[in-house]
């Protein structure tokens, strides 16, 4: 089919079916804020995200941000000269590889060019000389080398793109109408015509071109950017028609003002703050194992979410029929922290036990139910329905309208489990299990097979 410049033929295109199918990908924030790697933590929503340092950080007053820069870097101390800080001397992109295929994701997104408008690839854009990571920093080409270790893996490979500049771009966010000082914008601005034909486009079209990733994840333009502004119905049109991943590729829905939750492949959430999101539509949860996306030096172990907590999330966006976009922020030298390499492995294990009931699979009716002793999430495919249930009880009791199940089995193990249905509630009987025969220590799996 060809796709014009059109929502009512965009919006026609069918979302390949591996992202629905994947339920589980990790994000990567990685870039010059990861060098102060800064942000007082907040409990407020947003609060803590370490890598908005340039615009909510080092020159703000209030939340400390300011005072912390100006001890640490000095008041003439610029973001752009963190740039030669961010080495990158100890990424390995074969070790990023190995680790999330063991963490059971089937995709990576990594932010190729955050708010600040740092590349991480050798962009040939001319504004952008001296700000990517082959000019400045690691001098590598950071998403080319990521991409061929993670393909290597048989994974998805997608890229995240800021459609929004703090030195550039005008919002309504703030009383001057920029992001940054007057003084920076003084010293850095391109003007919007130029900003969006020069740079916006040809770099979204460069990373398609010799990145062929299999996602785009826009962000920001849904902000400040208007529609028109955007050229986003042209640029889908040229991705879905013309391009070598044209049978691929999806993207989100934050691409202007006025998108989410109305056009694109799929809709967009971070930390549970979208209200538009249909369980009949593919979506996509995004959020940190803490409170920032990218490395936040301020988050002690505490403020990290228990690897438990993080399951508990999946199967709950997996139950709704969506998918979990779980973020690492990587340090400026290219190093993971140990904290988020341990939940990514735990959440692989677990995988290897109970993934036959989140991949590939869809939500059903009743995708959940909760009471205070129990919580039950409900996944289904084929011929098979799957339930999850997060506390060890004698039995387990929810409605039932089918025919009675062929078989039940406790996932990770060959244990037949036996059940009863009576006045259209089916029961379902628990073994007695030691902690050494339980097949996983929190948040278990049963296999109906109908």
């Amino acid at each position: 089919m060809n796709y014009i410049p059109d929502w009512n033929s965009l919006d026609k295109r069918p979302i390949p079916n591996w992202f629905r199918e994947a339920k589980f990908g990790i994000f990567i924030h990685w870039g010059i804020y990861s060098v102060p790697a800064w942000r007082k933590i907040d409990t407020e929503r947003y609060g803590s995200y370490a890598e908005w340092y340039y615009a909510r950080v080092m020159y703000n007053e209030t939340n400390g941000g300011k005072e912390f820069h100006n001890k640490n870097y000095g008041e003439n101390f610029e973001y752009r000269d963190f740039a030669s800080q961010f080495k990158a001397e100890l990424f390995d992109p074969n070790f990023y590889a190995d680790l999330i295929s063991q963490s059971g994701a089937k995709y990576v997104v990594l932010t190729s060019k955050h708010h600040d408008g740092y590349c991480l690839w050798p962009t040939k854009n001319k504004h952008k000389i001296n700000w990517n990571s082959n000019d400045i920093g690691p001098k590598r080409d950071l998403v080319g080398e990521l991409t061929a270790a993670i393909r290597k893996k048989g994974l998805k490979m997608g890229l995240y793109y800021s459609m929004i500049e703090w030195e550039n771009t005008q919002t309504h966010r703030t009383e001057s109408g920029y992001f940054l000082p007057k003084k920076i914008m003084d010293k850095y601005i391109i003007p919007q015509d130029k900003y969006i034909n020069e740079t916006l486009i040809p770099e979204l079209k460069e990373l398609v071109m010799n990145y062929h990733p299999s996602l785009l994840f826009s962000d920001g333009g849904e902000w400040d950017l208007d529609e028109e502004d955007s050229q986003t119905k042209n640029f889908l049109s040229w991705l879905y028609n013309e391009t070598e991943v044209k049978d691929e590729i999806v993207v989100n829905d934050r691409f202007f003002k006025g998108m989410p939750g109305n056009h694109g492949d799929y809709y967009s959430s971070e930390y549970n703050d979208a209200e538009h999101i249909q369980q009949d539509q593919p979506w996509e949860e995004s959020r940190g194992i803490g409170g920032s996306y990218g490395f936040n030096r301020a988050e002690n172990w505490y403020d990290y979410n228990s690897t438990k907590e993080l399951i508990y999330e999946l199967i709950d966006i997996v139950s709704r029929g969506g998918n979990l976009l779980l973020n690492i922020g990587p340090a400026a030298d290219g190093t993971i922290p140990v904290v988020m390499q341990e939940r990514l492995i735990e959440i692989g294990n677990w995988l290897k036990i109970n993934g036959e009931g989140i991949y590939s699979t869809h939500c059903l009716p009743t995708p959940q139910i909760h009471s205070t002793e129990q919580k039950l999430f409900f996944t289904g495919k084929n011929n098979l329905q799957f339930l999850f249930f997060t506390k060890w009880t004698e039995n387990i009791s929810f409605p039932w309208r089918d025919s009675p199940p062929k078989k039940l089995l406790l996932l990770g193990t060959d244990i037949d489990l036996d059940y009863k249905i009576e006045n259209q509630k089916i029961t379902i009987e628990l073994p007695r299990l030691t902690i050494d025969e339980l097949p996983c220590l929190y948040l278990w799996g049963i296999k109906l097979i109908i």
